[in-house]
């Protein structure tokens, strides 16, 4: 019997980007360049937020790996780490790492130039550490880009930094260099370690004696982006590119479009990789990129090579829970935008579909929840955590006669939680008067 079960399993379909329960995307919205680390029994990420950047950053906490909380910290700004030589880009591109100090340090790139900011614990208060100039400046070498630094703490506590990108998706440079205790004093002058076909994000993974710097190369904003890595036998190598290389590439067939930008972590004694790919459905729009954060199991052998990493829907992590906190079980109604974008979206627990309203007229959604019921509160994903949204629920017990509940006005985050004891068997939100998207919409 058991056998035959894991036949059945065996040939059971891989789920489709649009099924209900899909555990990739990791994240509820539109977010890049994802950085993640474990302390006090809660992880933590940072990203980039999506279209491009923001005037700050993204922070997600989770105590389980699944049911994330988003947040702004108040460092960095775009206002607050700006110099004379920064441009107009946005903030992007995080990496939190512990020193040997205790404290935390973050890594961030703020228009072309990196930043360096630290705080007692991962949930900040995050401070500028550096008496409010960059870290690297774009003039340290205007030829490339002066992006997505990445630091690395060796097994001896030693501390290394990592950066570089090109420009316009050409002629990628890797700049790596020795950090002194305080994080922030280079020790000794930077190096050019760039391997072959290297563009941007690099990471730094140690394998025994191997170093493994993992990159990023293509352009994000088509179909073309990919992790490739390359093996050296000192943090500045010389690295050469290692077998399999690229790991994780774009797999058309199951709608995994450009990964990238990635981190490496260890959950349950075994490597993930963590990464940004494209939303779906896919439509190249130029620089307007809208991308989601993802994970996906890593293998690395004992001689540094690392195996190609078959993205999935599923986004299986051993110490994540196997499935997020979803509420009670309801049928949804109402009006959406296209087939695509229905009402049904916002009740399949996944975070890659999202029900969205119809443009020019407020949004309606009913939320039947087959009979009456004793109810606390909603909570409410939005397509975009950092917008405002205005949120109106009523209650009903036979959903012609509707009675007022809650009105939240101009609320933000993910999830929006709205109180709201009573009992019911129907619930109508209405959104608006501005075009509205909702990833999933929770009831308890």
């Amino acid at each position: 019997m058991a056998t035959s079960s894991l036949l059945i399993a065996a040939e059971r379909p891989a789920p489709a980007w649009d099924s209900g329960g899909d555990r990739n995307p990791l994240l509820p919205g539109y977010f890049a360049d994802p950085s993640i680390v474990r302390d006090g029994g809660r992880w933590y990420i940072y990203a980039t937020i999506d279209p491009w950047g923001d005037d700050r950053l993204g922070m997600w906490q989770s105590d389980n790996g699944r049911d994330w909380t988003f947040s702004t910290p108040d460092w960095p700004t775009k206002a607050a780490a700006t110099s004379p030589t920064s441009g107009d880009a946005k903030v992007w591109a995080p990496s939190v790492v512990k020193a040997s100090n205790g404290r935390w340090y973050m890594y961030v790139s703020v228009g072309n130039e990196v930043w360096v900011g630290t705080a007692p614990s991962p949930a900040g208060p995050w401070r500028d550490a550096h008496a409010g100039k960059p870290l690297i400046a774009k003039t340290f070498d205007p030829r490339y880009h002066m992006i997505d630094a990445e630091a690395f703490i060796d097994s001896d506590g030693q501390a290394y930094l990592y950066w570089g990108s090109g420009w316009n998706w050409r002629n990628g440079h890797c700049f790596a260099v020795k950090l002194k205790p305080d994080m922030v004093t280079f020790d000794g002058i930077p190096r050019d370690v760039t391997p072959a076909n290297y563009f941007e994000g690099p990471f730094m993974v140690k394998q025994g004696n191997h170093y493994l710097l993992t990159y990023s190369d293509g352009n994000t904003t088509k179909d073309t982006y990919k992790v490739r890595y390359a093996i050296g036998d000192t943090p500045f190598g010389p690295f050469r590119e290692g077998r399999g290389s690229p790991i994780l590439s774009t797999d058309a067939e199951k709608s995994i479009i450009s990964p990238g930008h990635h981190a490496v972590f260890r959950s349950g004694g075994r490597p993930y990789i963590l990464y940004h790919r494209q939303g779906l459905p896919f439509t190249p729009s130029g620089n307007a990129v809208l991308r989601q954060v993802a994970v996906d199991p890593l293998t690395i052998a004992a001689d540094g090579t690392i195996a190609t990493v078959v993205p999935s829907h599923g986004g299986d992590v051993v110490g994540f829970a196997k499935a997020r906190t979803t509420g009670l079980r309801w049928t949804a109604s109402g009006k959406g935008a296209d087939a695509m974008h229905g009402p049904e979206r916002a009740a399949d627990d996944n975070y890659a579909t999202f029900w969205r309203s119809v443009p020019g007229e407020p949004g309606v959604l009913v939320a039947d929840l087959g009979r009456t019921r004793s109810l606390r509160e909603s909570r409410f994903r939005m397509e975009f955590a950092n917008r405002p949204y205005t949120l109106k629920i009523e209650r009903s017990d036979d959903g012609a006669r509707w009675l007022p509940l809650a009105d939240a006005k101009s609320v933000s985050g993910s999830p929006i939680t709205v109180v709201h004891r009573t009992s019911a068997r129907y619930l109508r939100l209405t959104t608006g008067p501005e075009e509205t998207g909702m990833w999933e919409w929770s009831i308890f």
